[in-house]
């Protein structure tokens, strides 16, 4: 081969190893950083910067990524723990712990492992304010636990560059003496609750019956009262009515009685219903004692319109 040709070979070997040598630079200098997350950068084992989400250079073979952090919501579940409350009665408490990155720098260098620090801080400050409060409370004041838990626990690890965002309580479980202790008391408490129940009922039912007893005394009373007053009204209103029948009767009477015809029939009914009387007499008594013209029908008939003219007179 000759001289010429061994010069072009090597400097095709050279180029290659240069384009080589470019790229592995290239790659090496460019860093996608995910979104949400950030990259601690040190050179020479020195810190040197955050790398955020996006287009990123660093120095090739000189710097290197130190730490990958998530800026993300974090979930830690807390290991089950025993507590003395207050009255000193030995709990088992868990949870699960809400928290996230808010200084990758002082995550990576304020603490070795901060996922494990603060998980044991929130431990720590569980049992102390567990230990703040009596059984009973740690039951029905289960958010003011968490808030005071979690205000506890960023007030700790500010220095670690962390926030915890919540904290919630999964089980809290007393000793089985507790539990059948809590059983017969909440039993106890419900057979309480359902004789005042049944109590109230009974007292509920006896004022209905005894307010039906006297609605019913009352509207009988008034039916009674109506009925009284309808009754009266209905006497009061037919005497009335037999009162008006006889005025009206006599009246018809007395018009008939002014006029001739009128006079002739007064007449003829005096005349029939003395002869009628007459005879009732001759029927109860064997002895009749009559005027001497007593038998005259005439006579009768003057007598009668005599007395009626005599009657028409003083009315006048």
């Amino acid at each position: 081969m000759e001289p010429i040709d061994l010069l072009f070979n090597y400097l095709l070997t050279i180029e290659a190893f240069l384009l080589v040598l470019v790229l592995v630079t290239l790659k090496g200098s460019i860093k996608f950083v995910p979104q949400n997350r950030a990259w601690l950068i040190e050179r020479f084992g020195k810190y040197q910067s955050t790398k955020e989400a996006g287009l990123n250079f660093i120095v090739p073979f000189i710097d290197r990524v130190a730490a990958d952090r998530s800026l993300k919501e974090q979930a830690v579940d807390v290991p089950s723990q025993s507590a003395i409350t207050k009255d000193n009665i030995s709990l088992i408490v868990d949870g699960v712990l809400y928290f996230r990155v808010l200084d990758p720098y002082k995550a990576t260098y304020g603490v070795d492992d901060y996922i494990f620090a603060v998980t044991q801080l929130a431990q720590t400050t569980m049992r102390s304010e567990l230990g703040k409060m009596e059984l009973d409370k740690t039951f029905e004041e289960r958010d003011l636990l968490n808030t005071n838990i979690v205000a506890a626990i960023n007030s700790a690890s500010d220095p670690w560059g962390i926030q915890v965002l919540r904290y919630e309580i999964k089980d809290i479980v007393p000793p089985n003496s507790v539990m059948e202790a809590m059983e017969a008391q909440m039993k106890a408490e419900r057979v309480k609750r359902a004789q005042i129940l049944e109590s109230e009922g009974d007292r509920q039912a006896a004022i209905n019956v005894a307010e039906g007893k006297k609605q019913a005394q009352v509207l009988a009373a008034e039916a009674e009262k109506t009925e009284q007053i309808l009754k009266a009204e209905g006497e009061a209103k037919a005497i009335l009515a037999v009162a008006d029948a006889q005025a009206e009767a006599l009246r018809k009477v007395g018009d008939a009685a002014n006029t001739e015809e009128g006079q002739k029939a007064i007449q003829l009914d005096l005349a029939t219903k003395a002869i009628e009387a007459k005879q009732a007499i001759a029927k109860e008594s064997s002895v009749v004692l009559l005027p001497e013209n007593g038998t005259d029908a005439s006579s009768l008939v003057a007598q009668g319109m005599s007395i009626i003219n005599l009657l028409n007179a003083k009315q006048r």
